[in-house]
């Protein structure tokens, strides 16, 4: 059986979709790139050894090749070139930068999520993978309103930020490669922790609001109301609605699509049944982080004489201005036909106050380290 090969595998919905294709009994091979303190090999082993812990069984290890999504080739070595060539047929690409503002058209996100889509593509075309998942986002369509549908692409739509302009023209960039006769995209919302047990390994978006207010509590001095700084005021209406979905629930609808033929060469939005709205965001703020006081002043109202509170609070935020406007409707009329056995789950307070607590106990961070490697079934590449 043919080798999947996955970028991104050390990110969130990488190493969930590393475990699920695992699972499946699919071969992977993985691209990962090593850290100044640990090698790729390592660090994918330690992503291994917590999925044996999490499943109770030992998975087969994949086939671990040190590449850079930034480089040409990927930074294979011609002999890893040569083996993806004769061992791979089906490339998912996960990888990409999160960053929303770009210093530089050469900067993150552009230089990771065009230039490394344009060299995914260029392996591609070499070794004669003719199969591609491309995760993109939901947020391709940028500043619309309404019902996006999954077809829809470019529409002429403005784009709130550069994180959504590069996946957009990466998105187009894949569309328009001809040497990939079998595309399929995935478009998902905005990914939070794992449903179940709350893990995440990236703290971005709702989790940077989080981390946020969190910190300005333990900064600040409580009033004896259990305010700080008296009434933070958020320049929204509180009604603005955002897609949160777990990586979870994502990566078992892609291993679903992935591992069935019948359900490639479509777009799938990988978006909720509900939106959430930002009050509940707010009301989690507050019983997670500590957070109190915060009350809604409307969308794009300037603050005059901000708190000291306020000012902090915009001055850290202000890179994810963007990402707190109301959300369209998202079609997911394919994804609801590939995998009716697959709901999405509900994100609701309790889930959402349960993976705050859960990063706040991790302080927002995590890293990858490896045990003692165990006597496992562990892939080579030949």
């Amino acid at each position: 059986m043919a080798y999947h090969l996955i970028s991104g595998a050390t990110g969130l919905l990488g190493r969930y979709l590393l475990r699920d294709l695992t699972l499946a009994g699919r071969p992977v091979a993985v691209l990962a790139r090593p850290t100044r303190r640990i090698s790729a090999e390592d660090r994918i082993e330690a992503i291994m050894q917590r999925w044996d812990v999490e499943t109770g069984q030992t998975l087969t290890r994949p086939v671990v090749l040190e590449a850079d999504l930034c480089e040409p080739n990927l930074g294979l070595t011609e002999a890893d070139v040569a083996w993806v060539a004769h061992n791979c047929e089906t490339f998912v690409h996960s990888a990409a930068s999160l960053s929303f503002i770009a210093t530089s058209s050469e900067s993150e996100p552009w230089r990771s999520n065009v230039g490394g889509t344009q060299n995914v593509l260029d392996l591609c075309k070499q070794t004669g993978i003719r199969n591609l998942h491309h995760v993109s986002t939901a947020y391709v369509c940028g500043l619309r309103s309404g019902r996006v549908m999954e077809e829809d692409v470019d529409v002429g739509q403005e784009s709130a930020n550069d994180y959504e302009k590069s996946k957009l023209a990466a998105e187009k960039m894949v569309r328009s490669a001809e040497h990939i006769d079998n595309l399929t995209v995935h478009r998902p919302a905005i990914i939070i922790g794992d449903s179940k047990t709350g893990f995440t390994n990236t703290f971005h978006g709702f989790y940077a609001a989080l981390q946020l207010g969190y910190t300005l509590v333990q900064m600040q001095e409580l009033d004896d109301t259990g305010i700080i700084g008296g009434c933070s005021r958020f320049t929204l209406d509180g009604s603005e609605s955002k897609n949160l979905i777990p990586v979870d629930w994502v990566s078992a609808v892609m291993a679903h699509v992935i591992t069935h033929p019948e359900h490639h060469g479509k777009t799938y939005h990988l978006t909720p049944a509900h939106a959430v709205h930002v009050r509940l965001v707010r009301d989690v703020l507050e019983e997670a982080g500590g957070f109190y006081g915060a009350r809604f002043c409307g969308a794009n109202t300037v603050l005059e004489h901000p708190t000291e509170v306020e000012r902090l609070f915009y001055e850290h935020i202000r890179v994810y201005n963007s990402y707190w406007r109301d959300d369209p409707q998202f079609d997911c009329t394919n994804t609801r036909a590939a995998a009716p056995h697959l709901p999405a789950p509900h994100v609701d307070r309790e889930m959402l106050v349960r993976l705050s607590r859960i990063a706040i106990g991790m302080n927002f961070t995590w890293n990858d380290r490896p045990r003692k490697k165990a006597a496992n079934p562990t892939a080579t590449a030949q």
